[in-house]
């Protein structure tokens, strides 16, 4: 025994105890820690994985959103394509349409002028038919008369009523 004072130490419990101390870290070390360190090693691994797996993850879902950007960015180009094709097919046909109307009154219009041209000739023709028939009628009235002046201006007057009436 050792008296340091106030504080006596025996060796025999002091090395007992340091023994049970050693043989109490073994086994918890054995038992206790070993397995609470696996289960920490194994959670560690899995939390890496995880990690692991959700970075992969993040990677293909930028790969992917990169994809869809691309095919959004090549389907609005097709598109404004497509609309510009057809503004400018539109804009053909409507210039197309306006030209065969242009052609077609004008066609329409010259074909109006012959007509009009036609009847007018086919009625001074008539006319001059008329007109001969009258003055060979007033010829024959008046040779068949002989009026004096005032019969003659009777006859002229009768004349031009009934050519009036045929006119």
């Amino acid at each position: 025994m050792v008296d340091l004072g106030t504080v006596s130490l025996e060796w025999g419990t002091l090395i007992f105890q340091i023994i049970i101390f050693l043989v109490l870290l073994a086994l918890v070390r054995k038992f206790a820690l070993g397995p609470a360190l696996g289960v920490m090693e194994k959670r560690r691994q899995h939390i890496e994985a995880e990690i692991s797996g959700a970075e992969q993850n993040r990677q293909e879902a930028e790969k992917l959103l990169a994809e869809q950007r691309r095919l959004l960015d090549e389907a609005r180009q097709e598109s404004k394509t497509i609309l510009d094709r057809a503004a400018k097919q539109a804009s053909d046909e409507a210039t197309r349409i306006v030209e065969e109307a242009k052609t077609s009154a004008e066609r329409l219009k010259a074909d109006a002028s012959a007509d009009l041209a036609r009847e007018v000739e086919k009625a001074k023709a008539e006319l001059r038919d008329q007109m001969a028939g009258l003055s060979v009628l007033l010829a024959s009235k008046i040779i068949e008369k002989e009026l004096d002046e005032a019969a003659q201006k009777s006859t002229i007057d009768q004349f031009l009523k009934q050519a009036g009436d045929r006119l």
